[in-house]
């Protein structure tokens, strides 16, 4: 217990005055933070933009109950020249320009870009009917009441907070063992421990110490900015992504164990953590939803620990869900840990003259 201490206060200190760690481990992930953040803070709040082309009766005598809808969806602009609006609308500076023709609407739009235009004309067309249906006097047969599963404050930010948490634990477990155990069999020091008293237990629980601190800390960091800056709402059992966290942090000091045993430098140990965890993180879905990605992304994602990672967090964070969601990720990374932890030490060498 003693030289756990020794070795926990002194791997402690090593991490806390490398000021590249807070950089690299805590920083670095922020910055994708407050971008992603920034970047998406208002998206739940986009309007269409479109140009209302002379006289339109439609959007004119609209009653106020519908007008005040229409403009909670459109930002309209009034164009007295034709050819202007739809120039407009060509080059994208508009999603959509209106005219009247007698009793027809005509809806000009772009086919440059798929989703908008869909989008402008699904809403436009969703009034239309709704006045046809006014004009006639006959009650609608059906009546559609879209619900919302999640909470109705529901922002981007709730999304992406723990794609870039699981992250930043993914980068800061594997670089925190991957670097110094090449440093330290580089420079002899793991020689050295290996002919010293200190048992190898004590050598990788303060070391697994460390790292669980340093999750924690990002966790916390990372929360606390969420729910500050950007309003990021925790579901009730949001708690429940901890133990998670620690297991994530397990599985992924497995994968610098890896990196460490097979890099000679501790440049080359760098590099092959950032090819292994920047692919990784796109994969899994940490800087862009995979809801509309196709399904062999979806699936490829299931497979990688960070997948798992990044899904069971948003289930106990976002989606409300209890300890039954955790099951298969906390599984799947016990998995992972042992695999790559196994294959570790195997190849594990004190210093290079082993190689």
């Amino acid at each position: 217990m003693k030289d756990f201490k020794a070795l926990a206060r002194a791997q402690w200190k090593g991490f806390w005055r490398d000021k590249q760690n807070w950089f690299w481990l805590l920083a670095f992930p922020l910055m994708f933070l407050f971008l992603f953040g920034f970047l998406f803070k208002d998206a739940g709040a986009s309007k269409s933009e479109i140009a209302v082309v002379g006289d339109v009766g439609f959007v004119q005598e609209m009653p106020a109950d519908a007008k005040k809808q229409f403009n909670e969806l459109f930002d309209t602009t009034s164009y007295k020249d034709r050819d202007a609006a739809l120039e407009a609308v060509r080059k994208g500076d508009l999603d959509g320009a209106v005219e009247g023709k007698g009793r027809t609407l005509v809806l000009h739009y772009s086919g440059a870009d798929q989703v908008v235009a869909a989008q402008v004309q699904g809403t436009f067309q969703g009034f239309v009917q709704s006045a046809n249906i006014a004009v006639s006097g006959r009650p609608p047969t059906f009546t559609l009441k879209p619900t919302q599963v999640e909470d109705e404050a529901l922002k981007p930010i709730q999304f992406l907070a723990p794609g870039l948490l699981g992250w930043a634990v993914a980068m800061g477990a594997t670089f925190n063992i991957a670097m110094p155990m090449v440093t330290w069999r580089t420079n002899q020091l793991l020689r050295r421990l290996r002919l010293s008293p200190v048992r190898i237990g004590s050598l990788i629980s303060s070391r697994m110490l460390v790292s669980f601190t340093v999750a924690m800390l990002q966790t916390a960091i990372f929360l606390i900015l969420g729910v500050t800056v950007f309003g990021l709402q925790l579901s009730g059992m949001w708690w429940l992504a901890l133990p998670l966290i620690l297991l994530g942090t397990l599985a992924f000091m497995a994968v610098g164990m890896l990196i460490g045993a097979v890099s000679k430098t501790v440049d080359a140990a760098s590099g092959l953590a950032n090819v292994v965890l920047l692919p990784m993180a796109f994969l899994s879905g940490s800087f862009i939803p995979l809801d509309q990605a196709p399904d062999w992304l979806s699936t490829v994602s299931k497979v990688l620990p960070l997948g798992q990672l990044n899904d069971g967090m948003l289930d106990v964070m976002v989606r409300g869900e209890g300890p039954s969601a955790l099951v298969v990720p906390a599984l799947t990374l016990l998995g992972f840990t042992a695999v790559f932890g196994l294959i570790a030490a195997k190849l594990f060498r004190w210093d290079d003259k082993q190689a």
